[in-house]
């Protein structure tokens, strides 16, 4: 059982006394709608009076920084797209209604209408990739001294070379290009190169 972990798309932590048959079951949804899909499991949840059979309803996140117009942007990025984990007692009412909630096209895993549970370990290690997401923010674009990259703006462009050095703090890399035969290194900005 997890204790109060506080992120987004984590729901407060139902006590597993209340039911220990609880487990864990991967729905697969409409990528892009996993947190409708979230939304909509708990509504009906609610309306159909089934608080007992279901516990946390997850949408692994992390944190990503990037940079868009000059400014630097911490976004929100999905770690499994299209994936939304329910904690829930496995029965025909309760299959019923996650299959039948708007945006989902069934679970993960199992036999048709008898899905198979993951451990608690492996949701143990998702939520603990999402707190290191929160803790540190990844970059976005994360670039690979010795990679190859093409410059797309400034008078560099459409030259290519490799990754000399990163700089994340300042959002800047140094890269090794070929001028007249001579490999120069040359300061851009993560804007200024895209992956090849």
């Amino acid at each position: 059982m997890v204790d109060a972990v506080d992120t987004n798309g984590v729901q407060p932590p139902v006590d597993v006394s209340v039911n220990p048959d609880l487990r864990w079951y991967i729905v697969h949804a409409y990528s892009g709608m996993e947190k409708a899909v979230e939304r909509n499991i708990q509504e009906r949840i609610a309306r159909a009076g089934m608080q007992q059979k279901f516990g946390r309803i997850l949408v692994p996140t992390e944190e990503v920084v990037e940079m868009k117009n000059g400014q630097r942007k911490t976004t929100e990025r999905r770690l499994f797209p299209g994936y939304v984990f329910v904690e829930m007692v496995m029965d025909d009412d309760t299959w019923h209604l996650v299959k039948h909630t708007s945006k989902v096209t069934g679970f993960v895993g199992g036999v048709k209408n008898r899905p198979a549970p993951i451990s608690e370990e492996e949701v143990q290690k998702i939520v603990s990739q999402m707190q290191q997401g929160t803790d540190k923010p990844r970059h976005k674009i994360e670039f690979m001294v010795g990679e190859l990259v093409r410059v797309k703006e400034g008078p560099f462009t459409d030259f290519n070379g490799s990754v000399e050095e990163v700089n994340y703090e300042k959002n800047r890399l140094r890269v090794s290009v070929m001028i007249f035969g001579r490999s120069t290194p040359v300061e851009l900005e993560f804007a200024q190169v895209e992956k090849t």
